[in-house]
């Protein structure tokens, strides 16, 4: 499970457009209340910024986000990283008594697997649940944020997901918009990506011009604020002078369209089913951080935000040697 530290600084979304005024607005009001949460919304656009963002305006603020990236979860090992096990006298704690106290993020829930879904259906139900190979009954006292790319009922009506399931965790739909629908926070945006860059990785400052600024509110952003992130890292990176001009940032948005999604991904077929394509992905995706990181699994886990013992797992699960990679 890819498993980020909970101390991660909670930012405010950022946007004073009508739209993220009023979901703002109306995340604080749910925070007040410990009802459990399901965030849906395109990849990109923020579902887990505002999920940190609920929890930090919540009762539960001083105590742990834990987050889990449920589709990074091996195969056959969800009882073990989700309950916990019990061997020689030894606890070794699941992803629910870490949030014990806090709040669970799941993220990609519809990726979890039907045997794994039951588990959780069970011990969401019950309120309670078994460390593996213990005995005795452990109980925590969590709330639960899901979010997902899909729409959970249309999932359960195909089968897909578990009804009881759905209905313990559809208690406030929260509707996260992609970046099209509130263009005219996107100046905003592209200004605090350039100061987050400029502090934290030291990159040069640079401004956008107000021409590109205008073309940039007109792009229809598939890939949301991640997109809009990567851009402005991009442009600092490649670019000279103080001034972001237009033909800066078509040169930078030429350069990712020319990338395209299926000659980006050499081996991955988009004619099969998406739970296959996105294990393929994780497959090239892990391979390119290897390498990137010259088999260093330490660094390669801060870039990619999981513990290093997961990420071990998770490489070995895909098929990923690494000791002939330094």
């Amino acid at each position: 499970v890819g498993l980020r530290r909970h101390y991660r600084p909670v930012l405010e979304p950022v946007g004073h457009s009508q739209v993220m005024q009023r979901l703002r607005e109306q995340v604080k009001r749910v925070a007040q209340h410990d009802t459990w949460v399901l965030m849906s919304g395109e990849a990109g656009s923020g579902r887990e910024t505002f999920a940190r963002y609920l929890h930090a305006q919540s009762s539960r603020k001083e105590r742990p986000f834990i987050d889990v990236s449920v589709g990074a979860t091996a195969k056959g090992n969800f009882s073990l990283e989700f309950f916990g096990n019990e061997r020689e006298g030894k606890i070794h704690y699941g992803r629910l008594e870490q949030a014990n106290g806090g709040t669970l993020f799941l993220d990609e829930v519809a990726d979890m697997d039907l045997g794994a879904q039951a588990q959780l259906a069970g011990a969401f139900e019950t309120g309670e649940f078994l460390r593996v190979g213990g005995s005795n009954p452990v109980k925590v006292d969590i709330r639960v944020i899901a979010a997902t790319q899909k729409d959970l009922q249309v999932e359960v009506n195909a089968g897909n997901f578990r009804e009881d399931l759905f209905y313990h965790l559809n208690v406030v739909p929260l509707e996260i918009p992609p970046l099209r629908e509130h263009r005219e926070d996107v100046p905003e945006l592209l200004n605090y990506y350039v100061d987050y860059f400029v502090t934290h990785e030291k990159l040069p400052y640079r401004h956008f011009s107000v021409s590109a600024q205008n073309l940039l509110r007109n792009h229809d952003w598939h890939g949301n604020i991640l997109e809009l992130r990567n851009l402005v890292q991009r442009v600092l990176i490649l670019g000279a002078g103080d001034e972001i001009t237009q033909a800066d940032v078509e040169t930078a948005m030429g350069g990712m369209k020319g990338e395209s999604v299926q000659a980006g991904l050499p081996g991955i077929s988009f004619d099969q089913p998406l739970r296959k394509a996105r294990e393929d992905f994780e497959r090239v995706y892990l391979e390119y951080q290897l390498d990137k990181h010259n088999g260093n699994v330490s660094q390669m886990a801060q870039e990619v935000g999981m513990e290093r013992t997961h990420l071990y797992r998770k490489l070995r699960g895909v098929g990923i040697e690494i000791k002939d990679r330094r």
